[in-house]
């Protein structure tokens, strides 16, 4: 069995342009102040990262990670969320997504997918430039508005959707295999891999590329009411990342899953800081400890009602008490009595 690594956080809901959050110099300070080991940076955030750079100069992912060294904290990934999304994406959500994107691809799907794939493929050089293993993407999606279905759907229309979603997946794939890199997608409402099966759809139609794997985040199981234990132990072979995230989900007469369109504070199912939510952390932490999972346990901070900096401050203690340091020797030890193979013949009245 292996120790996870951490606690670890995912600096993308706490960049901004105050300080100490506006430096890479600043946040890895103040991130390492709070208790953190390790940083999951966000590849789209100027304000810390030159993905430009760092896809191809190793001297400034040196760089860039001694300097994190140096203020107490190991890069542990580097996320493409935002660029991943663009690799595909319903037209229904242009508008909304073009944000997301360099201002000279607005208005134009064709190459803001371009540009999307492009930055995917850098930011997995990158990794490769700094030694990081895992990367983490959203999936994109060309399926979601039809999520629910009514009215009915043509027959093959989901099919055609994963097929196309396949084809523009598999040469970054292939990229990331060609340097040693696994994409992790993390499994999300708004992504066409938003729970098991969806994933294995995913997986079949790139031939179970061995770079293919995921990012668990019981968060989104809670709110899908899906088991998030079992989830674990089914998939364990795929599971490479892991944000530690909480939520909570508590239906009224009124609403469930899909809460009214009302905000967050208002939804039956909400995001928490850790400690205030309803996931089992104790049953996920032993169950990562048992699959042997070897990656770093990354805080991702969404909470309705908290204050960030204390959800941070908090959230490193957090997963602190829940790591669990992997006993090297039985429990029961103690009481060996040593054997042979005559003797366990003997015992068993074969001898």
């Amino acid at each position: 069995m292996k120790t996870i690594k951490g606690p670890a956080l995912f600096l993308a809901q706490f960049a901004g342009d105050e300080a100490p959050f506006n430096s890479w110099d600043a946040i890895t300070k103040w991130a390492a102040d709070c208790g953190y080991k390790g940083v999951q940076v966000p590849s789209w955030d100027a304000r810390l990262f030159d993905l430009e750079k760092a896809a191809t100069s190793k001297d400034y992912c040196d760089e860039f990670k001694g300097q994190a060294a140096e203020n107490g904290v190991e890069v542990t990934e580097l996320s493409t969320h935002l660029q991943g999304q663009l690799v595909a994406v319903h037209p229904a959500y242009d508008t909304a997504f073009d944000g997301f994107a360099n201002p000279s691809v607005h208005g134009n799907p064709k190459a803001r997918q371009e540009w999307a794939v492009d930055q995917v493929m850098k930011a997995i050089s990158a990794s490769a430039n700094m030694g990081i293993k895992n990367h983490v993407s959203f999936s994109g999606a060309l399926a979601w508005p039809y999520i629910y279905p009514w009215p009915q759907r043509p027959a093959g229309l989901i099919e055609t959707a994963f097929d196309e979603l396949a084809k523009r997946w598999r040469p970054i794939l292939d990229h990331a295999d060609a340097n040693d890199v696994n994409i992790c997608y993390e499994i999300h409402p708004g992504e066409d891999l938003h729970d098991g099966v969806t994933f294995e759809m995913f997986l079949d139609r790139v031939d179970n590329h061995a770079r293919c794997n995921m990012l668990y985040d019981p968060s989104h199981f809670v709110l899908q009411c899906l088991d998030y234990l079992d989830h674990i132990d089914i998939y364990k072979d795929r599971i490479k990342m892991f944000h530690v995230k909480d939520a909570e989900f508590n239906p009224t007469g009124r609403q469930g899953v899909y809460s009214g369109y009302q905000p967050w504070v208002d939804r039956a199912g909400r995001f928490r800081s850790l400690g205030d939510g309803q996931v089992d952390f104790a049953g996920i932490f032993s169950k990562m400890a048992a699959n042997d999972f070897d990656g770093w346990a990354v805080v991702e901070w969404e909470c309705c009602l908290k204050h960030p900096e204390d959800g941070a401050r908090e959230g490193a203690q957090f997963v602190k008490d829940h790591i669990i340091r992997v006993t090297e020797r039985a429990f029961d030890d103690f009481a060996d009595g040593g054997t042979d193979e005559a003797a366990n013949r003997k015992m068993l009245g074969i001898g």
